[in-house]
């Protein structure tokens, strides 16, 4: 599998940003992920500035890939970043 990072920004009661992390783990992808509305008032402050700077319509789920930034749930959008990182 490639050496990549592949981060996704999530909410725990988006359904597409369950349909996100379904995909990559149907794609035996090691991603790391935030859902961002269980942090805690500090820590969520710190990582929507972090989003914002992706994505700053701060929409959910935005899903980094290497350099690709994707926002929402685009199966194939994200099949070919993941291509282009070598996955």
């Amino acid at each position: 599998m490639a050496d990549i990072n592949v981060k996704v920004y999530s909410l725990s009661t988006c359904s597409h940003c369950r349909s996100t992390k379904n995909f990559l783990n149907e794609c035996s992808v090691d991603y790391d992920f935030v859902d961002v509305d269980v942090l805690e008032k500090d820590e969520r402050k710190a990582i929507v500035e972090v989003i914002k700077k992706i994505n700053p319509k701060c929409s959910f789920p935005t899903i980094v890939i290497g350099d690709k930034v994707i926002v929402g749930y685009k199966e194939k959008e994200i099949e070919e970043a993941l291509k282009s990182n070598g996955y």
